[in-house]
């Protein structure tokens, strides 16, 4: 099974380069997961979207409506971040040898402590989870 990062979901909601590739790989993945972190962090890209003026509030409206809609519908696998996420994530920074921040830690940590394959779009993410030897896919534009 598979942990979707950000990067992909908001790729699969606003059209974008990567939007044909994170379709393609959602729609061949029986309910992927993402986690309440995800949800926060689409909330987030796309309220920076609007803000500097590359989406309407409307459709930003439009986009959190159909997002919500396929985590109410049971389009995702919904896991909740836990007390043995963050120690992990703690413990991968406390390595000092990735470019890890905190949230994609996280979102890494969760992945690995689940057993679940890695999706990203962010090289950045993606060097950090083959420095420490974690399943992940990148997908590319």
């Amino acid at each position: 099974m598979f942990y979707i990062d950000t990067s992909v979901i908001v790729a699969y909601y606003y059209p974008e380069p990567l939007s044909e590739k994170a379709e393609a790989f959602l729609m061949t993945h029986m309910r992927p997961a993402i986690s309440t972190l995800t949800e926060v962090e689409m909330f987030s890209a796309l309220s920076r979207k609007v803000r500097e003026g590359g989406l309407s509030r409307k459709n930003a409206a439009t986009i959190v409506a159909k997002f919500l809609g396929h985590v109410d519908g049971h389009f995702y696998t919904h896991l909740f971040v836990e007390p043995h996420h963050y120690r992990l994530a703690r413990d991968w920074i406390g390595l000092f040898h990735t470019n890890l921040k905190t949230l994609d830690a996280l979102h890494l940590a969760i992945a690995q402590a689940e057993g679940l394959t890695f999706v990203t779009a962010d090289q950045r993410i993606a060097e950090s989870a083959k420095v420490l030897e974690l399943d992940f896919v990148v997908l590319k534009k």
